[in-house]
């Protein structure tokens, strides 16, 4: 890639420690419309204040962050420390593809969630119950404290080093791509993978039940099945469908999401669900 001539800007160790610390508010802005893109967003913003100085550059970089969003919170700092190197890639290079960046975003945030989960809400917390309830149980005040410990301590340890993991897998993974050319293969495998997760979460997160049934007796089936028979989940695709079509045609989401509840809450009632 053609570097430009202007001066470069460089992450630093303490740009990457405001991260961090920003990641432990990953909830708290949590919202069924995008999800953790407002705590994301809010979480970049030292590094692009540091890399953008015009408005609209910054504006820009706002909105790629601002997409939707959701990981384990525990991982995170793991996606923005790559993140970070992607955009101080952009800030120095004016022919750094943009999509790469939120392709990458969106294709991480699936799997590591599955591991993130597994790990630290399916095994460590576990773990750390086990421990303080049966302390507790005695009447010992280790029980809440150890609890406390034992999920707390492993779980900012890995926040805290995974920033920088992030930043390093990002920069050498991004030095590599230069030297082969090799971006739009990326941007594109990046897309390929974040819209097989996104086939997943419809698939699984998207649920229709329709319990009407055809016929009498023995022979008798419901309508769910006959739509399964045809291809399996075909009407959670059909709601997915509807529901991309009408945000391509800039139908506010929240709209969307009323619309859905009142469709479900009547469906419901007169047994269309």
């Amino acid at each position: 890639m053609t570097k430009t001539s202007k001066e470069e800007v460089t992450i630093t160790k303490k740009d990457l420690n405001k991260v961090f610390w920003r990641s432990l508010q990953m909830e708290f802005s949590w919202n069924y419309e995008r999800q953790m893109n407002m705590a994301y967003a809010y979480a970049m913003i030292p590094i692009l204040k540091k890399l953008y100085k015009s408005k609209e550059q910054m504006a820009d970089a706002l909105k790629r962050h601002l997409e939707f969003f959701n990981t384990t919170p525990h991982i995170v700092t793991l996606i923005l420390g790559i993140n970070a190197a992607m955009e101080e890639e952009n800030a120095n290079d004016e022919t750094f593809d943009t999509a790469a960046i939120d392709n990458i975003k969106t294709s991480l945030m699936g799997p590591l969630a599955g591991l993130g989960d597994s790990f630290f809400w399916g095994t460590l917390r576990l773990i750390a119950t086990g421990v303080g309830t049966s302390l507790a149980m005695q009447g010992n005040i280790l029980g809440p404290i150890l609890f406390l410990l034992i999920f707390n301590i492993p779980h900012l340890l890995f926040r805290y080093f995974a920033t920088g993991w992030g930043y390093k897998l990002g920069t050498g993974f991004l030095k590599k791509v230069q030297e082969n050319g090799m971006m739009a293969s990326v941007t594109l495998g990046a897309s390929i993978i974040g819209l097989m997760v996104v086939g997943g979460m419809t698939a699984s997160m998207i649920e229709i039940n329709l319990p009407m049934k055809i016929g009498t007796g023995e022979n008798a089936v419901t309508l769910q099945s006959i739509f399964d028979d045809i291809v399996p989940n075909i009407l959670s695709l059909g709601v997915f469908g509807a529901v991309f079509y009408l945000l391509k045609k800039e139908v506010n989401a929240l709209t969307i999401l009323l619309g859905l509840a009142v469709v479900g809450i009547l469906g419901s009632l007169i047994g269309l669900f």
